[in-house]
């Protein structure tokens, strides 16, 4: 038995995460259409501006038209359905939550889902 549902995977079951450690990244939408805002939430916490900061750094690799806005108001943050801290926004869809991403899986995530 595993102690909070932590222990050996089952054969053939998948991760939610590309990186295989089970963090909350959530799929590319079917329907992917052009990156038109990019929103990092947070408290304001060095976690919070480590994601800023990478998805910045993404940003400007990828050469995307946009920047990334930073919110740190808790009403706006939970309307957003974020459950937890930090996450990123893309297009107004949650595509992260509670995981400081590096500039380079922030880079793989926003290829993504601007297909």
């Amino acid at each position: 038995m595993a102690l909070f549902g932590f222990g050996k995977k089952k054969e053939g079951e998948k991760s939610a995460c590309s990186c295989g450690c089970g963090c909350e990244v959530s799929p590319a939408p079917a329907d992917s259409s052009p990156i038109t805002s990019i929103r990092v939430l947070g408290s304001g916490c060095k976690n919070c501006r480590a994601l800023l900061e990478s998805t910045q750094e993404a940003v400007r690799t990828l050469g995307l038209p946009v920047e990334a806005e930073y919110v740190t108001d808790m009403k706006e943050i939970m309307a957003s359905g974020a459950m937890a801290m930090p996450a990123l926004e893309i297009n107004g869809k949650l595509a992260s939550a509670g995981r400081v991403l590096k500039a380079g899986q922030v880079a793989r995530l926003l290829a993504e889902w601007g297909r």
